[in-house]
């Protein structure tokens, strides 16, 4: 049978108490419009983060070759401030470097690929780096984790193999692909 023509199964979730009240707080509020849609981005979200690779009890969680740690973003701000200024470039092409190791072996995406930057961009903005976009010869992070664009320009110039040069300084930034 096409997909079309295949019948769709009907799945019942039997929610307790505390969780359906929980649902219900979040369709109230606004922040989510049904239960089904928020079903179906919870197995977006599933999916997209490799989440069925979770050791749990005990919190690790590994995508591929990568262990990978929620953390507050407050963290790493107080780690870079250990970090001298000039080194923030340097430091965002070595952790760039780990981001294009843990795509391309984990995930199978090649990172220097212009085609396959949807699926980079996707990554990161569903591993919490910001919201990435491309437009034309430039890239543009909204609500970027940390918002330092020397540390930017040193992990995007070594994810996407390309050179850059930062247009601005505070977000949103926005950096120009140079050929």
């Amino acid at each position: 049978m096409s997909p079309k023509e295949r019948s769709v199964k009907r799945t019942t979730i039997i929610l307790n108490e505390e969780e359906r009240e929980y649902i219900d707080s979040l369709i109230k509020k606004g922040r989510e419009p049904g239960i089904k849609p928020l079903i179906s981005k919870m197995l977006d979200v599933y999916r997209s983060m490799r989440i069925y690779d979770w050791k749990y009890p005990g919190g690790e969680y590994y995508i591929g070759i990568s262990r990978v740690a929620f953390l507050n973003v407050e963290f790493i701000d107080i780690l870079l401030q250990f970090i001298p200024e000039e080194k923030w470039k340097e430091v965002g092409r070595k952790v760039g470097d780990a981001a294009k190791v843990s795509m391309e072996t984990s995930i199978d995406i090649e990172t220097t690929n212009r085609e396959k930057w949807p699926d980079v961009f996707k990554r990161l903005r569903v591993q919490g780096f910001g919201d990435f976009y491309l437009k034309d010869k430039f890239i543009i992070i909204r609500t970027p984790f940390i918002n330092h664009s020397e540390f930017w320009g040193g992990f995007l110039e070594s994810l996407l193999g390309v050179s850059l040069e930062a247009r601005t300084v505070t977000p949103p930034l926005l950096f120009e692909v140079i050929i």
